[in-house]
């Protein structure tokens, strides 16, 4: 069955590039609503954005979304993931400012709110995209790829010069709360001098040790250090399945990054969708249920864990 939030989710927060504090409410809507943004300082135009990968107009440092009228709502990654994370196929999410908030850089601030918010069941069927024949994109040294599968999975390999980085691979099938327990708690990261540089010109205004991983020469600037000793590539991961959720429906098939970021996934779905054959849209049995990312999770499990 589809689900939605029990009630209403506020979390207040700044933003990660502006600086700028937010609040934001994730709302309950009905069945077959889907997800969607309202900026609600806005409010002599359309407010309303969809959060759908053709409604990306920007993935340089982030995942951005933006409507017919040009209304922006930015970093939306770590949002969408625990939406996906937790099986939320439908809300409202009201956001007085054109940033989510980063939190502390993951996943797990929103993951837990919802979670003691609770999750409802709503009378309705879930459809998932179940990959049919293998899609691909490519540049430079980066590599995404869909493959059909019987569950949702991703396979994620990153290579950084920084010693602190390193290679790091990491194959995760996202069934029994695998990204509530496994990714969502994992922060973004960043080098300390490409920080300094983005300051200099005004973006990374709200970035600092709180929010993000700083890296500088091999050592791992944070004072309590990683959470997991392959943070980073779980935290890849984390970013996949966001801007994966932005299909606009749970996939069944396996996802492989190699050096992939925001800009790749987005292109995937791009060409998932443009190639014929592909994909099919199938109403999800019992046991197709039971293997998406949000099943089998409970609020109190979680905050042992976190």
């Amino acid at each position: 069955m589809q689900k939605t939030v029990a009630k209403k989710v506020v979390l207040s927060g700044h933003g990660l590039h502006s600086g700028k504090p937010a609040r934001l409410v994730i709302c309950p809507a009905s069945a077959e609503y889907g997800i969607w943004f309202r900026r609600v300082d806005i409010t002599d135009t359309n407010n309303l954005i969809p959060a759908l990968y053709d409604s990306v107009n920007d993935t340089r440092m982030c995942t951005r979304l933006a409507n017919e009228d040009g209304v922006e709502v930015s970093t939306v990654e770590h949002l969408m993931a625990a939406l996906a994370g937790t099986g939320i196929q439908n809300a409202l999410i009201e956001i007085d400012g054109p940033e989510v908030p980063i939190m502390d850089g993951s996943s797990a601030p929103f993951v837990r709110a919802i979670l003691a918010a609770g999750v409802q069941s709503q009378d309705a069927p879930i459809r998932a995209i179940r990959i049919l024949k293998e899609v691909s994109i490519q540049f430079d040294d980066t590599i995404a790829t869909l493959q059909p599968s019987d569950t949702f999975e991703i396979d994620f390999f990153i290579d950084f010069d920084d010693a602190a980085i390193g290679k790091q691979q990491k194959t995760l099938e996202m069934t029994n709360g695998a990204f509530v327990h496994e990714l969502s708690d994992c922060r973004t990261f960043c080098m300390r001098k490409d920080v300094e540089a983005m300051q200099a010109i005004g973006l990374a205004q709200g970035g600092g040790l709180d929010n993000a991983i700083v890296i500088d020469n091999g050592m791992v600037l944070n004072p309590d250090g990683l959470r997991r000793t392959d943070e980073f590539v779980r935290h890849k991961m984390l970013d996949a399945l966001g801007d994966l959720a932005l299909a606009g429906a749970p996939i069944l098939g396996k996802y492989t990054g190699i050096k992939a970021g925001h800009r790749a996934t987005n292109m995937l779905l791009h060409e998932l969708f443009s190639t014929p054959g592909a994909w099919e849209m199938v109403v999800c049995d019992t046991l197709q249920n039971e293997m998406l990312p949000g099943a089998r999770i409970q609020a109190e499990e979680f905050a042992l864990s976190a």
